[in-house]
């Protein structure tokens, strides 16, 4: 009676040091992924903090504080660059090459995905290699195919480029072959439907998840294009809000009340459509990776 005693005591004290060393396992835990919140944070809160204040109050000082620059530095801002004539540019470059990203990927996934075609996994690999090519040296045959094409200094030329994403064909391919079963497509031919209408009709709504995964990294990335349309538009009103707020800072004197402004705003579009679909990224990832 005794023994049992004891083992039964020993068993809560075991269960006792096992919960304390999890949470404080937890507590660690949380401590540091709090300080990796706070240093990924922090410079944005820098950038919003240094954009409500003048010039000589940034160069000469360290500030945290909220300033009370923030209306003039908005109306210099207008005055002195074509902002809003680049957030209008970057919305057309960005809008256009994420609808040609989705669908022409989604289309040449799906191709990949369900058809036996000859060199079918040769062309997928080369495709594939293609994405260790850096994207300057891409820039530099870019230029001159666009060239030939006289489509130099277009938003043609930042936006047409964007139907070849080799990442985008790989990823909906991976989710096309753990998601879309091939009996739907035999069900569908039998009823006498064209692959064209298969594919617009049947598989294209059932790629959102990884379509709304792939928009948000497309729209973010072309947003944020800065080296392309440097290179390939020669127009200022044409020129995306990057380019534009490039071109605040000066050979020898830069306004950087205005410049944490610019790149403050420039941010915003990017963590609204970021905090609206998040959830969707991590989503489509975890069905894309389950192999039907």
């Amino acid at each position: 009676m005794s023994n049992s005693v004891i083992e039964k005591e020993n068993k809560k004290l075991n269960r006792l040091f096992s919960s304390e060393k999890k949470s404080g396992y937890s507590i660690g835990l949380y401590v540091i992924l709090f300080i990796l919140a706070v240093l990924c944070i922090f410079p944005f809160y820098l950038m919003i903090m240094y954009s409500t204040h003048a010039n000589a109050d940034i160069v000469s000082t360290f500030v945290i504080a909220p300033g009370t620059q923030l209306l003039d530095n908005i109306q210099r801002l207008l005055q002195n660059s074509n902002v809003l004539q680049g957030f209008m540019n970057s919305f057309i470059i960005a809008g256009g090459s994420t609808a040609l990203t989705l669908y022409f990927g989604s289309l040449t996934a799906y191709g990949f995905s369900k058809f036996n075609f000859k060199f079918n996994k040769p062309l997928f690999y080369f495709m594939l290699a293609t994405m260790m090519v850096p994207a300057q040296l891409a820039l530099i045959g870019s230029y001159r195919w666009l060239g030939m094409l006289h489509l130099l200094d277009s938003h043609a030329a930042i936006i047409l480029p964007a139907a070849a994403n080799t990442f985008a064909v790989f990823f909906i391919k991976q989710f096309i072959d753990g998601s879309v079963p091939d009996d739907i497509l035999e069900a569908a031919r039998i009823d006498g439907a064209g692959e064209w209408h298969i594919f617009n009709r049947i598989i294209f709504p059932m790629l959102t998840p990884a379509l709304a995964a792939i928009g948000i990294f497309t729209f973010i990335g072309s947003w944020n294009n800065f080296i392309s349309p440097l290179v390939l538009l020669f127009s200022e009103e044409k020129y995306p809000l990057p380019v534009v707020v490039a071109m605040l800072q000066g050979y020898y004197n830069t306004d950087y009340g205005l410049l944490y402004l610019g790149v403050a705003i420039s941010v915003v579009p990017i963590i609204i459509v970021f905090s609206i679909f998040s959830k969707r990224i991590m989503g489509s990832v975890a069905i894309g990776a389950v192999k039907s």
